[in-house]
């Protein structure tokens, strides 16, 4: 009785091989000649379908994003590991790019490829190699909206088989030669550097074109070669068009027939960035509703985290207990009190809030509103009290200060009530005690909130930071000032009597990042700079003399500061804004500064996609996207404290490896460019797993390539990558595709310097 039931699963799992084995083998798109009317293709809003000719034609609607025009077709079946080939005929009156995705039918709707589907005016045809990751029923989508006008593209002959072992390596040699001339999609300076990069085996030197927005020659020349980059993998070569000096929009570079993006030149090309880069926090802010008629509607949404069901809330929020609490802290670690810790800023893709992450955040902000306005001769918007789109405007303070001012209260928030122990403190974090899942809007999120111990590094972040913002609030609120500068105060003589409360790693025990530290000298350094700049007082200058920190070289060449790495802050700030120090240590640590600035110039010639990194044996950083910027802003500080114009056009080439000039030939800031990352890791920006959500707000920077593969999707995807294209744009791929305050921040130093330096 138990044999015909076995022989039937044995042939019905034959059979499912087999057929499996032949719809690898065989043309995987039904009727793709469109010769039957059996094709399964389909469409979204905005574009209408029609058989003519022979083909399958799409009618596209203008507007919107790429996203919001779609062409598909569903229920491909791939195998796990396995390597196809895709081609098509594209035919349109115009010349067109558009993305193409490979993804899973289904939710979380996972990228398996993307590529960059060309045509000329005319019939061309398109043909790549990609690798499926997952065995899951997929779909093959067109993204095709944007367009300025209607447009119409036909398509014939497209066929999915799987790919020949030959096909394979050669479409890995092919891919690199295949990309056209590197740009940033942002645009250039007329005044300033203009160079694109080409991937080429050729070994002498290239004809290139630069053509205007009607594909007008407008200049010509030859590129240099720049010698065999490891971190893309292929030999590369330089196009300089720098003497090009008519501003104008949709110029392109031109090599060997294929065309890069199109690209602006002009006088004002980060006036716009910096408003998108400042206005990104908005929608970050914790116990606000974000209001759609500011953020724009698609961003409108509920509080989050108060004490309204589900959230439990960040108005009463006690210390972690248990067993997690005694593996992280130890037994005798408690507290028997309840914070009020609402406001301030979600930190990154979760909901976390994290106070060292934060410090150098709001330091960030303040110090790009502080440079405005000692270096910006009085002209600089960053003193606008319109310069945002936030509720404060018109308010009578400057709208960076009011955005700081929301990170600033939560961290006074954070610190320990006095007759507690450890009074004075501040608490290192606050978030879920499990994490949640992805998508999850704030005001859903139905896990306990807990804080966790103080640490002596988030009581120097708050000292840092409360300090400079003293100074700058001074003109506007002198309570909030005199409020901040006791609050810094305070820190310090509480970090001093607490040296060594560390942050821990916690190996997964807990629902949010770890932000682990066990040395705070580079804090120390910082909050007594801060303090001294603001206060004058001999101790402050007694405690830089005394650090490490005060005569050695504090920038990397991997990243000049980070979270965990803040000296450098300190020394810039001392040698923009330490009109105090006695003349000899000023010139000391402004030498130092000029110094390391024309340490990352020498470091950038090498570069031929214009970057100013250079990571250790070539492996691409966690967030190498905000490590450049941060490189750039010692660059910046270096103009600013000399007037070289030299290093004012090393910040602006460096800019252009964020903006497309790179191997991945895409901008890395969302709304920039004509491909750009739209999927960064968010619980709420998820439109990738839930379309009713938003992609990211413009001016959202991606964290960039990660050379160490850390999340499932990175895993799957990029084993083996070249440095520079260790980078998914999915949201799923955290460790590469995260957007956090940290990051951003320093995009908006950045963008505010270029927007005004001239």
């Amino acid at each position: 009785m138990e044999i015909l039931p076995k022989l039937q699963a044995s042939l019905a799992l034959a059979l499912l091989v087999f057929l499996s084995t032949q719809a690898r083998a065989a043309d995987m798109i039904t009727d793709g000649a469109f010769e039957k009317g059996e094709d399964g293709f389909w469409a979204t809003g905005g574009v209408a379908l029609s058989h003519e000719r022979g083909k399958l034609c799409a009618d596209i609607e203008a507007g919107g994003e790429p996203w919001d025009r779609l062409l598909g077709v569903n229920d491909l079946l791939f195998a796990a590991g396995a390597s196809y080939r895709l081609k098509m005929m594209l035919e349109s009156k115009d010349e067109r790019i558009f993305p193409v995705l490979v993804q899973r039918n289904a939710a979380p709707w996972t990228a398996q490829a993307t590529f960059n589907a060309e045509i000329k005016a005319g019939e061309e045809g398109f043909s790549t190699v990609f690798k499926a990751m997952e065995a899951e029923p997929a779909q093959i989508i067109f993204h095709l909206g944007g367009a300025e006008k209607p447009w119409r593209l036909c398509l014939d002959d497209v066929a999915i088989r799987e790919a020949k072992p030959e096909e394979v390596v050669a479409a890995a040699k092919k891919v690199a030669r295949d990309l056209p001339a590197l740009v940033n999609q942002a645009g250039y300076f007329l005044d300033g550097p203009k160079r694109a990069t080409i991937l080429s085996d050729a070994t002498k030197p290239l004809a290139f074109k630069l053509e205007d927005a009607q594909g007008v020659v407008v200049g010509e020349g030859m590129t240099a070669p720049a010698g065999f980059d490891e971190t893309a993998g292929a030999e590369t070569q330089i196009a300089d068009f720098s003497a090009f000096a008519t501003a104008g929009e949709g110029y392109r570079v031109v090599v060997g027939g294929r065309k890069s993006y199109p690209f602006s030149v002009g006088r004002d090309v980060y006036g716009k960035l910096r408003v998108d880069a400042l206005s990104w926090f908005y929608p970050q802010r914790s116990g606000i509703a974000i209001k759609g008629d500011i953020a724009g509607e698609a961003y409108a949404r509920p509080a989050g985290h108060l004490q309204d069901s589900p959230n439990q809330g960040d108005a009463q929020v006690t210390c972690l207990t248990g067993k997690v609490a005694a593996e992280l802290y130890g037994e005798d670690w408690t507290c028997d009190y309840a914070l009020d810790v609402s406001g301030g800023w979600y930190d990154a893709g979760d909901q976390g809030k994290y106070v060292v992450n934060g410090g150098i955040a709001v330091a960030q902000l303040l110090g790009t509103f502080e440079r405005g306005v000692v270096y910006g001769k009085g002209a600089s918007p960053v003193i606008s009290d319109s310069l945002s789109r936030i509720p404060e405007n018109g308010n009578g303070v400057p709208d960076i200060l009011d955005e700081a001012r929301w990170e600033l209260e939560f961290m006074i928030k954070m610190m320990v009530p006095d007759g507690q122990p450890l009074a004075g403190m501040v608490h290192h974090k606050i978030h879920d005690t499990k994490w949640t899942d992805v998508p999850m809007l704030p005001h859903l999120d139905p896990e306990e909130r807990a804080l966790h111990r103080p640490s002596t590094a988030a009581t120097l972040n708050l000292a840092a930071a409360a300090a400079q913002g003293a100074r700058l609030f001074a003109p506007y609120d002198e309570a909030f000032s005199e409020t901040l500068l006791a609050a810094a105060k305070k820190a310090w003589l509480a970090a001093a009597a607490n040296p060594v409360l560390y942050a821990p790693t916690s190996d997964g025990l807990q629902g949010g990042g770890d932000y682990d530290d066990t040395d705070i000298a580079d804090e120390t350094y910082w909050a007594a700079a801060e303090l001294y700049i603001t206060t004058g007082e001999t101790k402050y200058l007694t405690a830089l003399k005394t650090s490490i920190h005060w005569a050695g070289p504090v920038f990397s060449a991997i990243g000049a500061f980070d979270w965990r790495s803040v000296a450098g802050l300190g020394r810039l700030d001392l040698a923009l804004y330490g009109d105090r120090l006695p003349d000899e240590d000023k010139a000391m640590v402004r030498v130092s500064v000029v110094s390391a600035a024309r340490n990352f110039m020498s470091l950038q010639k090498k570069e031929p996609f214009g970057q100013i990194y250079r990571p250790a044996n070539n492996r691409y950083d966690w967030g190498s996207n905000q490590l450049i910027l941060q490189n750039m802003i010692v660059v910046s500080a270096g103009y600013d404290l000399t007037g070289e114009k030299r290093f004012l056009n090393g910040v602006r080439e460096s800019m252009d490896y964020i903006f497309g000039r790179n191997a991945m030939n895409m901008s890395y800031v969302t709304g920039y460019g004509s491909v750009f990352a739209k999927n960064q890791h968010s619980r709420w920006y998820a439109h990738q797993l839930d379309d009713t959500l938003p992609n990211p707000p413009a001016g959202t920077l991606a964290g960039g390539p990660n050379s160490t593969l850390v999340d499932d999707v990175s895993k799957a995807r990029l084993k083996g990558c070249l440095p520079q294209t260790c980078y998914v744009d999915d949201i799923m791929a955290w460790g590469a595709n995260e957007m956090t305050i940290n990051w951003n921040a320093p995009l908006v130093y950045i963008a505010s310097f270029l927007a005004d330096a001239r």
